[in-house]
């Protein structure tokens, strides 16, 4: 018995951001950016836009697009760096908007591998309860970026994604394969510095240390490309398949360079690359959901498809996952 991936969802918010707008801001010369990261524009929340909202369109298209009974669904885990607030958690909220009157809510807070993390344990509790459960992955990181520092200010956007799993009579649907890493020894190279218990908030902090920080960006290219692939060949051996066996691969869209990186270092043909990275940028654990929503929309995928996920984020923490549809 296994699982299957019913439907997905996404949300991007209205406003785009482009290029030129953050190149004005910090000076640089016309097409600096787009060379620097395949990034083109992305998106940024509205002022009246939180967390929550973001989440909860995303699953909205999820479930309507499933025309599933809401009351069924027993989980939902909501990936996200951004809650609306520190306390309570935000994913009861988002069930309670949803409708999901007979689900289990947690928040889980895995950077930009979240989804991997989120996806993994709601596929084991539709196994284990044979119910279904809806995964979300959303985040605002607008309001957690200086816009003043082009270490973070050309990378990131606000969106979510959402996929609903369903239990399957099929043994092989559903994950094939995981293989979840960590390096705390890399802890501190993307981080917000304050906001938590080693640093509370206080009256005289200073504002750019509740935004987010990278001390190092060639040694975060370094670590999360060689997270991103050997999670990706762990995975793989793990589900008994080589790449040959995967129909799409769908790296976290982290920037162009790292994406190419991840490629060339597996093996993957182009034609089953999946990337939303240009129009979207990165929206940390969202990116993934998001870029297989997307591009459902332009060829569903099909019962029995292999799909590789990859990602590495904050913390450092990553993993890959095979899953069959």
């Amino acid at each position: 018995m296994g699982s299957a991936l019913l439907a997905l969802g996404h949300y991007a918010p209205e406003r785009r951001v482009t290029n030129a707008e953050i190149e004005a801001r910090l000076g640089v010369e016309a097409g600096w950016s787009e060379r620097r990261t395949g990034i083109v524009e992305r998106r940024f929340a509205a002022p009246d836009e939180a967390l929550s909202d973001l989440a909860a369109k995303a699953g909205e298209m999820a479930l309507a697009r499933a025309g599933i009974d809401r009351s069924t669904i027993g989980l939902l885990v909501l990936a996200t760096s951004t809650p609306d607030h520190l306390l309570p958690p935000s994913a009861p909220l988002v069930a309670h908007q949803l409708g999901m009157t007979g689900s289990g809510a947690i928040d889980m807070a895995g950077a930009c591998g979240g989804f991997l993390y989120a996806l993994t344990f709601a596929e084991s509790f539709v196994r284990l309860n044979r119910a279904p459960a809806l995964v979300i992955a959303a985040n605002i990181l607008s309001r957690r970026l200086n816009l003043n520092d082009p270490k973070s200010a050309l990378l990131f956007g606000d969106g979510a994604g959402a996929a609903l799993l369903v239990p399957s009579e099929r043994a092989n649907s559903g994950v094939r394969g995981v293989h979840l890493a960590s390096d705390g020894s890399a802890y501190d190279l993307i981080q917000i510095p304050a906001g938590g218990s080693r640093r509370p908030f206080k009256g005289d902090l200073d504002p750019t240390a509740t935004l987010m920080h990278i001390k190092d960006g060639r040694a975060v290219f370094t670590r999360a490309v060689k997270i991103m692939t050997s999670a990706a060949q762990a995975a793989l051996a793990r589900a008994g398949l080589d790449l040959e066996d995967i129909d799409f691969v769908v790296p976290h869209q982290a920037n162009a360079r790292i994406i190419g990186a991840v490629q060339r270092q597996l093996g993957v043909p182009d034609e089953k690359m999946i990337s939303t990275v240009a129009l979207f940028a990165n929206s940390s654990a969202a990116t993934i959901p998001l870029s297989l929503s997307i591009a459902s929309e332009q060829r569903a995928f099909k019962p029995g498809e292999r799909l590789l996920l990859t990602a590495a984020g904050a913390g450092l923490t990553g993993g890959a996952v095979v899953f069959e549809v």
